[in-house]
């Protein structure tokens, strides 16, 4: 992972310039077509299962976006489906069944899982070397352990995405205060480990519902994550001039005219007359976090194929 210039203070004035996850996520993708085809020149195929339990139509719709990256890049794609009524038994045995699958490099369980699930159980039932999302509690430990920067185990694909948003944007985070707000486990808590590995050297205040005096943590901070799943929470007084803001959390807010979901960021759109940078949602870190889960797996298989 590289750095740049440093986050620049700019006038109110300005408008924020986007963080474009869109397009940092296609070079990714250029990168790991490359990578498939050496894969393919050594006698593997890397594949990325997924299991989805229930006909929830923003899960569904995000497996299916997951399943067209995959054939962007080359990677084979193997479904699972079950019915919303389907037990803890009937799950853990489709875990089993891709654990076992030669043909599944990695693969994930796409959450949330109906009402009445034990997801820690279903995450555990996973084998940590098929772990696409970096989500088993072995693979998060070894993000624990891994102070000085050497991690080759899978990293949590949302976080990841943000430090590979930030880099490619020529955002300096050394040396650099990141205030994260939200404390949940896919974002908040491994982020706050992942910026503060040796090579990358944030500072990070990881904040929360019961946070004192929250917008002065934030006007501290030169780059803001917000990632609690609450529409525009955070404000433009909030953010020092010239910060880098991202935008994580996403509600949606109604439906459309035309029967679409409208979705809403943690992010006031006000704050783009503030920020120095700013991702836009949607088009800011959920292209990265689709792109990172490719990486891992694409990593998983040249790991398999004795490449690295």
């Amino acid at each position: 992972m590289t750095s740049g210039p440093a986050v620049t203070r700019t006038p109110r004035s300005q408008r924020a310039a986007a963080l474009d996850g869109t397009a940092v996520a296609g070079a990714i993708k250029d990168s790991l077509r490359r990578r498939v085809v050496a894969l393919a020149a050594a006698g593997r195929v890397p594949g990325l299962g997924t299991l989805l339990v229930g006909d929830d139509p923003g899960s569904r719709s995000y497996v299916a976006g997951k399943h067209r990256d995959c054939a962007e890049v080359g990677i084979a794609s193997v479904r699972k489906e079950l019915p919303a009524g389907a037990g803890i038994e009937q799950i853990l045995a489709a875990v089993a069944e891709l654990n076992e699958d030669p043909a599944v490099t990695g693969f994930i369980t796409q959450l949330p899982l109906p009402a009445g699930v034990d997801e820690n159980r279903v995450l555990e039932s996973i084998d940590p070397a098929k772990d696409a999302d970096g989500l088993h509690p072995i693979n998060l430990g070894r993000l624990v352990l891994g102070a000085s920067g050497d991690i080759t185990s899978p990293l949590p694909c949302t976080p990841a995405g943000i430090v590979e948003l930030l880099q490619h944007s020529g955002v300096d985070i050394a040396g650099r205060r990141v205030t994260v707000i939200g404390r949940g486990t896919t974002v908040g808590r491994p982020l706050g480990l992942l910026l503060t590995v040796k090579g990358i050297d944030a500072t990070v205040t990881l904040t929360h519902s019961r946070t004192r005096d929250l917008p002065d943590e934030v006007r501290r901070a030169d780059i803001v994550v917000a990632a609690l799943g609450r529409p525009h929470f955070v404000k433009p007084d909030w953010i020092a001039p010239g910060a880098a803001v991202l935008d994580v959390g996403v509600t949606r807010v109604g439906t459309s005219a035309s029967g679409k979901a409208r979705l809403a960021g943690d992010v006031d759109p006000e704050v783009a007359g503030v920020a120095g940078l700013l991702s836009p949602n949607p088009g800011g870190v959920g292209p990265m976090t689709r792109a990172m889960l490719l990486a891992n797996v694409v990593s998983m298989a040249e790991v398999q194929a004795g490449l690295r």
